[in-house]
């Protein structure tokens, strides 16, 4: 739903597997010398490859990055990384969880170090240069990675701890974390042979210059289509985004004028609140079209060869179909279960859209408009309906919303419920990628234990991917010496004039607040091993979303929902109107959601040869009977948690997977005593959903936190919807 973890390339499995450390291997006198003579004497030439030096254990010296250091610096740490795959997989030593899986989870820290800068030019600073490189680098990476997984030898030795007499001896978290290294082999071609390993190996290089050329389309139609509107067309927005959009035009060398950009955050409130129908039409199409506009960045054919691809590389390994392969290890476990969710919930929404375009419509009618409601409109009559019957005005709302005041509520939620203190780090003293970017040390409020630190980068800007996501530059881990945390959030705000608040909506609100959800997952986590910290997909959503819930508390409310202008606490009134209005509009944001979720699973449990992208989901959402007023939330062209890389393909539904368990634990807090700030079941929060990580099996972990499993009934009781027939 736009509110994600990032994972740093197409190719996760090259960092689940080898580089997950700040540590070289110790499986071999040999091996260890060698490592550390090659590393230094990269590292006198590459910062990339170096150790994170400085305080807080070390940091990242984005201060130093240059984009040339980027080929030769994954060179050499592939090289490094594949001498201490071979020193493992090679040991002559009978495979123990030590001198094999251990010794994993140390192998490729200078890999991880590399990743960790590409990922800030992948998502953060963006250039033509950089993905020039990154176009070369995804077939090498992706036949590096094959290559890892098609060890033999490698894999042999972890069958054998998986199989041995010794894992019933180990701790749970040892246990998971060989099963989690066995199970990555076996699900990714280490059981082919012959020819299929080889077709596996070149589909997979294939794929990941497919990814990335996607990804780029996209980002190719978010920098090049730009609107640009002047002084005569900007009845009805508020003075917050003409200051913004002014600013963003003046950045473009477009003075005197206002900058629509291809983002989100801008095209939603233009939509909701521009006057001139023929300009919301413009920047809807703008907006829905990237990656569909039938030029050099479309798309479509991208898609179907991706399609095609992944189905013939699931049915190497057996699989009807790719779903079924992506999902097997899920807490949905096939296609089906996901998609039974989905049709529990898709007709009670359609229903409410039914409910909301008929409110809009007879305003519009009302005006005298002479118009049908259509999907450019949606937003802007959503906004009179609101107002109407909730008397409930957006930008009113909006004017206590500062960023500035949002933070200090994270930071005060984080105190009650992980008693974390966020105290900022002077400028300077941690080194950072743009001007944009402020640090803050983490550390416990009792102990004063420094936990690790948080940098935050809110603002959009070119080169900048769109959206929100989280990511860790490290994680913790006791394994081999205490590893503290750096974690990072990042937005695309649009920044306010200077001198001024940078005022955003409640639904931007929420995704701050979602995103700071996945930093304090990463911040609590209490693992030992870095393989402990990859994520099951339609689980690792529910903790940042269930953090939202705290936006509206009334701790919160009451004391960082202030005025801009006056400082005054926001009226009581105002906050009443907020909370009545809590379920509305939750057709449009179900339904845009869900199409996106459904589609994404129809495309992979269908044959690809029968799939023409543009037509395909044009018939399949008819057939869903898709309200024509409302587009995908993200249309195929575009679908980067699907297309750009494998994260989330056949995965979407784990957004409406984990708001089932997100309803459902809100409903804990509800029924307790303390509400949302209750210690017992705050408690429970921190030591069963947050900290614990995937060192435990979700289902299991869920189950300690809440009793029994989570119930369907309490996020259609959320939403507003009627509970369906066949209910958990």
């Amino acid at each position: 739903m736009g509110k994600l973890k990032t994972s740093l390339t197409a190719l996760a499995v090259v960092v689940a597997l080898s580089a997950c450390s700040e540590q070289k291997t110790t499986s071999s006198p040999s091996a260890e010398s060698e490592n550390a003579s090659s590393t230094s004497q990269a590292g006198e030439n590459n910062i990339l490859l170096q150790a994170f030096k400085g305080p807080y254990g070390g940091v990242p010296a984005f201060d130093k990055m240059s984009l040339s250091d980027l080929e030769p610096a994954f060179e050499k740490a592939m090289a490094i990384n594949l001498k201490e795959i071979e020193a493992i997989a090679n040991n002559p030593a009978p495979p123990t969880f030590e001198n094999v899986i251990v010794a994993l989870e140390k192998a490729g820290a200078e890999l991880s170090r590399v990743y960790t800068y590409y990922g800030i030019w992948r998502s953060n600073k963006s250039s033509p240069e950089f993905r020039e490189i990154q176009g070369k680098l995804s077939p090498k990476l992706s036949a590096f990675s094959t290559k890892i997984i098609q060890n033999e030898k490698l894999f042999a030795r972890v069958k054998a701890v998986y199989e041995s007499d010794e894992m019933k001896q180990l701790t749970p978290e040892e246990q998971r974390v060989t099963w989690m290294r066995y199970n990555r082999f076996a699900r990714n071609g280490a059981t082919l042979d012959g020819e299929a390993k080889k077709r596996y190996a070149e589909i997979n290089q294939e794929l990941a210059t497919l990814h990335t050329q996607f990804s780029n389309n996209v980002l190719a139609d978010e920098e090049n289509y730009v609107t640009y509107i002047t002084e005569d067309q900007l009845d009805g927005l508020p003075a917050s985004f003409v200051t913004a959009a002014k600013a963003a035009a003046d950045a473009r060398g477009e003075s005197g004028k206002y900058a629509i950009t291809n983002t989100r955050s801008s095209m939603d409130p233009f939509l909701t609140y521009s006057t001139n129908r023929e300009l919301r039409e413009k920047v809807w199409r703008t907006y829905y079209n990237r990656g569909d506009n039938g030029d050099t960045f479309d798309n479509n054919d991208i898609i179907k060869r991706i399609l095609t691809l992944r189905d013939e590389r699931v049915a190497l390994l057996g699989y009807d179909n790719y779903a079924q392969w992506r999902l097997e290890d899920r807490m949905a476990k096939n296609p089906e279960n996901a998609m039974d969710l989905m049709m529990k919930v898709w007709p009670a929404a359609i229903a409410r859209v039914e409910e909301e375009v008929a409110d809009m419509q007879a305003i519009a009618d009302a005006e005298g408009a002479d118009i049908t409601i259509a999907p450019w409109d949606y937003r802007f009559y959503a906004e009179k309906v609101r107002q109407a019957k909730y008397d409930l005005d957006s930008n009113e709302v909006k004017q206590y919303l500062q960023l500035g005041k949002l933070r200090e509520a994270m930071f005060y939620v984080a105190g009650r419920l992980f008693n974390f203190n966020f105290t900022p780090v002077e400028a300077g003293k941690v080194p950072v990628f743009h001007e944009d970017v402020k640090v803050w040390e983490v550390t416990d409020k009792t102990t004063g234990e420094h936990i690790g630190l948080w940098y935050l980068d809110p603002f959009a800007r070119k080169g900048k991917r769109s959206g929100a996501w989280a990511t860790t530059y490290r994680s913790y881990t006791t394994f081999d010496g205490k590893k503290t945390v750096l974690s990072s959030n990042n937005s695309n705000f649009v920044k306010g004039a200077e001198g001024e608040a940078t005022l955003i909506s409640w639904d931007d609100a929420e995704t701050y607040f979602h995103e700071f959800g996945h930093a304090l997952h990463f911040l609590s986590a209490n693992v030992k091993y870095p393989s402990s910290h990859s994520g099951v997909r339609d689980y690792t959503e529910f903790q940042s979303q269930l953090l939202e819930r705290w936006l509206t508390t009334d701790e919160v409310i009451n004391q960082f929902l202030v005025h801009h202008e006056t400082g005054e606490p926001i009226p009581a009134q105002l906050v009443e109107k907020i909370k009545k209005a809590s379920t509305f509009n939750e057709g449009f944001k179900t339904t845009e959601y869900m199409a996106s979720a459904i589609m994404d699973l129809k495309y992979h449990t269908t044959d690809p040869s029968k799939i023409d992208p543009d037509t395909f989901e044009r018939e399949q959402l008819e057939q869903l009977d898709m309200p024509e007023e409302i587009v995908m939330r993200h249309r195929s062209p575009h679908f980067g948690h699907v297309f750009s890389s494998e994260g989330y393909a056949a995965a979407y539904y784990g957004y409406m997977w984990a708001e089932v368990l997100t309803a459902d634990a809100a409903e804990a807090f509800m029924e307790a005593p303390g509400g949302f700030y209750d210690e017992e079941v705050g408690e429970r929060l921190v030591k069963y959903l947050f900290s614990v990580r995937n060192a435990m099996d979700p289902a299991e972990a869920y189950r300690k936190f809440r009793g029994r499993d989570a119930k369907v009934d309490a996020l259609m009781r959320d939403r507003g919807f009627p509970l369906p027939e066949n209910k958990n």
